[in-house]
């Protein structure tokens, strides 16, 4: 049974949210604001955060950088309407999605089972040995599926879960373009919708943590109009 912890200042919310998750089998932690929710992640981590961003005490901005230090567990963002900055600066620090108040109880679900089920098959090792779980090596970048590691040069890099999807869809064939509805469907099951901002914001995430460990990294290139590709040494 997965661990989610629900984050958020709205009682109602807390209360309708969790009894969702809990008939869908899930076990439930909720808090109402952040420093309450790092206090206990301290002592145990969930298997998956949903956070909001505006609450008192610590925000979510301030919960997930915080988180992001020492963990790579699914997250996603609760936003408001129309606070598009708040969605862009979420997924540049590492959020792996991000869902609209007010929002359809049914869609949180399918976007927390869509990341759950990719966690586990990376951090279980149980997804069957395919072209999407072969080791990749494609010349400084070395990447392992089944145990979720990425290394660049010799060094270490932690991904997300989404992070990792989308540099292992343009690695697995270096030099072909890769459109943004192509990795879309990489990183999000085909009922999940998500526009071009989402995929743009966790490659700009990506190249930046890249870039934590080789200054000079410039594997993956943007075609304009078109989309991403990687480009092999």
């Amino acid at each position: 049974m997965s661990r989610i912890a629900l984050v958020d200042d709205d009682r109602n919310i807390l209360t309708s949210v969790s009894m969702t998750l809990e008939a869908e089998g899930y076990e439930v932690e909720t808090y109402n604001d952040g420093q309450a929710a790092l206090d206990a992640f301290s002592k145990r981590l969930p298997d998956m955060a949903v956070l909001d961003i505006k609450m008192p005490r610590m925000d979510g901005m301030e919960l997930l950088q915080r988180l992001r230090q020492k963990t790579t567990m699914p997250v996603i963002f609760l936003t408001s309407k129309d606070d598009e900055i708040d969605e862009v600066l979420g997924l540049r620090m590492g959020a792996d999605d991000y869902v609209k108040k007010p929002f359809s109880q049914r869609l949180l679900v399918e976007r927390i089972r869509a990341l759950l089920r990719r966690q586990e098959a990376i951090s279980t090792g149980e997804a069957p040995v395919t072209e999407d779980t072969k080791v990749i090596v494609r010349g400084s970048l070395s990447m392992d599926p089944l145990r979720h590691s990425v290394t660049w040069k010799g060094r270490e890099v932690t991904l997300t879960v989404t992070e990792f999807l989308l540099l292992q869809a343009l690695a697995i064939r270096p030099g072909f373009v890769k459109s943004r509805d192509q990795l879309m469907d990489v990183a999000y099951d085909d009922q999940v919708y998500v526009d071009d901002r989402t995929i743009d914001s966790h490659i700009k995430r990506l190249r930046k943590k890249m870039r934590t460990v080789d200054d000079d990294f410039s594997a993956i290139e943007t075609l304009y109009g078109i989309g991403y590709r990687y480009n092999e040494e």
